[in-house]
């Protein structure tokens, strides 16, 4: 314990913890705006689904093209990357069970994928997939809510230790 306060390794440890907490509080709200943009477009309801992606007539939209689809799917195949990529980092310093990190991680890169994947299955493929563009929204949601609450609880829980 006294090796902590002669080399301050106590303050690095407390400033690493603060800004991983400030980060996640970002995160939080990154999560927020997501469900808020999700909403803004679609609902759970499978008809608006196919109307976001294949258009409407009674509300006289045009379904989505292929140029806007590349160009959502080309930015959020980086950012999703990196956001999970972070996330799931974050997750490995906790003490959650090796099994349990690692179908997290699995469960929440799949949903990642899914949901980008599923917009180009509705449009192309059949419109049977809005059911799944639905799933893969629900399951990233949750799964990026279950990322941030675990390592918030972890790095809290290392904040009273340090104290």
């Amino acid at each position: 314990m006294m090796r902590f306060f002669v080399t301050g390794e106590q303050n690095r440890q407390l400033l690493m913890n603060t800004l991983i907490l400030m980060f996640l509080v970002y995160v939080a709200l990154l999560w927020i705006s997501n469900g808020l943009m999700y909403f803004h477009k679609m609902n759970l309801n499978v008809d608006s689904v196919l109307a976001y992606y294949l258009g409407s007539e009674q509300e006289f939209t045009q379904p989505r093209s292929y140029q806007s689809l590349l160009e959502v799917t080309h930015f959020h195949l980086f950012a999703m990357g990196m956001l999970v990529l972070t996330l799931t980092h974050l997750m490995l310093m906790t003490h959650l069970p090796t099994l349990v990190k690692v179908w997290l991680s699995v469960i929440v890169y799949g949903s990642a994928i899914a949901d980008e994947a599923a917009g180009w299955l509705v449009l192309f493929v059949h419109p049977g997939f809005a059911y799944f563009k639905i799933a893969a929204f629900l399951t990233l949601e949750l799964s990026l809510a279950v990322l941030i609450i675990v390592v918030i609880i972890s790095l809290l829980q290392a904040r009273k230790r340090l104290s």
